[in-house]
């Protein structure tokens, strides 16, 4: 099946100059509909454009001035939402900051984008953030609790502390609207910090024409409007969740079911109460789901609209989500510095597999975008040929907060490059092999962790698999997996073994298989093998 033959892919006008001009067409569209639900309350698009005004005239009233940068240290909660628009109404810059953060964490990203304003859950103000502002102050602090907002008769909290409480700042401003800013769509909505993998993190420059570009393309892509029901299982200090959440949200006016912490049977939960339709969230989120207790074709039946990315996708796992519950897990790639989406399956398509490899597509280029598969000395390869990922188009950012040098190695004219190693095919798909650090040299053989993962996933008591090379005093390097299992299975470090090698090439399957309860990721799902070479 050819792309043509899939979906025509139209270019698509950017509708709005900010996220805020956006989110004001909303109010005035559907300003009495749900825009937020969490847990047994829910906040209107009118209560969140009331909320996020008091927000911004609290900030404005401290000193906060045009371009200043706030920092967003939060949970799934509604107050993240309240707190990125008020920023925004402010003149400001959010910063997003991953609660999994620990103090050396969060003091990076505090210095490296000279945020004056600080908004943390009160947890985490308490546990971490209390030590960092002892040696970098910020002009305010704002705390509140992830216990507000949970019932209609929750009420604010407003306990004793050193930091400004969120409850008062909106209840003494309620009422009060900031001046009108409108941000231009060059302008820096956000600051979202990469993971830093590969040095020390960067601040990536998320453009208000990024987020609506991409907010855009979510909708039109997979069909979305204010009758649908968003599921926040991406963080919403995620590009994704900012983008395929909360973005949605503000352009749609469909609802967001927020959840604080993810846990699968609360997601199960809460999709069959609210008959969620639409969610994006790592493959692990899915994984989770499938083997929650009381996951059922009947409670998950109202999500029809699932897209996941971040982390490759097993082919296996997409073939028993659609046998169990009914609906296709599509495939999307994009990074932080694409705004979320750059390739995505088109909606309603079932991606392909390579033969050869295994790997299942990560989609077409979305609207307006530019993908080429380029050699190292810079050169397009033909079809069919792997190398480097290079992406053009309306959602990469325009570079790294003050960091002229690496913006101009990774984005050379407003290029990115990825870093992530893949091919197209002779009718347009496009594959993802892996990470370039993350390759396997084993007796000069070269070994990609994502296909060995994909053979180990077939396995009926495999539930996740993380894939590494270890230093071999013989090959160099040799393969080492992690694997944790489902629920009441059971399988040995031999027996998953032998399963490779009944399927794999001699220098692919693994020497060594080491099961654990629970293998590490990051907040956004992925798993941290950086973790896995030190054990």
């Amino acid at each position: 099946m050819t792309v043509e033959n899939v979906k025509a892919i139209p270019g698509r006008r950017i509708e709005f100059d900010s996220a805020l001009d956006m989110f004001e067409a909303t109010v005035a569209r559907s300003p009495e509909d749900d825009l937020i639900r969490y847990f047994d309350a829910s906040l209107s698009v009118r209560e969140v454009d009331e909320l996020s005004d008091a927000f911004a005239v609290g900030l404005l009233d401290a000193g906060f001035e045009h371009g200043d940068r706030a920092v967003v240290y939060m949970q799934n909660v509604p107050q993240f939402v309240i707190a990125q628009l008020g920023i925004w109404k402010a003149g400001g810059i959010a910063v997003s900051a991953n609660p999994m953060y620990k103090a050396r964490e969060l003091e990076e990203i505090l210095l490296d984008s000279g945020a004056r304003v600080l908004i943390a859950l009160d947890s985490l103000y308490d546990d971490v953030a209390a030590r960092v502002l002892e040696n970098v102050p910020v002009m305010l602090v704002i705390t509140t609790s992830d216990i507000e907002f949970r019932t209609s008769e929750t009420t604010a909290v407003c306990a004793e502390s050193p930091t400004k409480s969120m409850a008062a700042l909106l209840r003494d401003n309620g009422g009060r609207r900031p001046p009108a800013h409108r941000p231009r769509p060059g302008d820096a909505a956000l600051l979202t910090y990469t993971s830093g993998t590969t040095g020390p993190p960067k601040g990536a420059m998320t453009t208000h024409r990024n987020l609506v570009f991409n907010a855009q393309t979510y909708r039109d892509w997979v069909g979305l409007d204010s009758a649908d029901v968003i599921l926040g299982v991406a963080p919403l200090f995620h590009i994704t969740g900012i983008v395929g959440h909360v973005g949605v949200a503000l352009l749609t006016g469909a609802p967001l079911v927020l959840m604080c912490r993810f846990d699968p049977e609360g997601a199960v939960a809460a999709i069959e109460r609210h008959r969620a339709t639409f969610t994006v969230g790592s493959i692990t989120v899915f994984i989770a789901i499938m083997n929650a207790p009381n996951a059922s074709r009947d409670a998950l039946g109202s999500l029809t609209k699932i897209y996941s990315g971040g982390a490759p996708i097993p082919p296996s796992i997409v073939e028993e989500f659609l046998d169990r519950f009914g609906s296709v897990i599509h495939n999307i790639y994009g990074l932080t510095e694409t705004t979320s989406p750059a390739l995505a399956v088109p909606f309603g398509a079932s991606a392909p597999v390579d033969h050869e490899s295994g790997a299942l597509s990560v989609g077409v280029p979305v609207y307006d975008t530019v993908v080429r598969v380029c050699s190292e000395a810079g050169s397009e390869v033909p079809t069919g040929e792997v190398g480097e990922l290079v992406i053009e188009g309306p959602q990469v950012v325009s570079g790294y907060w003050r960091k002229p040098e690496a913006t101009a190695s990774a984005l050379p004219n407003g290029a990115l490059h990825t870093g992530d190693v893949g091919y197209r095919d002779g009718d347009g798909w496009f594959y993802i092999v892996d990470r370039k650090k993350d390759q396997i040299n084993a007796s000069g053989f070269k070994v990609w962790p994502r296909e060995v993962e994909d053979v180990l996933y077939e396995h009926p008591s495999v539930r996740e698999a993380a894939v590494i090379g270890v230093p071999d005093a013989y090959r160099g390097e040799t393969v080492k997996a992690f694997v944790s299992l489902r629920p009441g299975s059971s399988a040995t470090g031999p027996e998953l073994i032998e399963f490779a090698r009944e399927r794999l090439a001699a220098y692919k399957a693994p020497r060594e298989v080491v099961v654990l309860a629970e293998i590490p990721k990051t907040a956004t799902g992925k798993m941290l093998r950086r973790e896995l070479r030190g054990s």
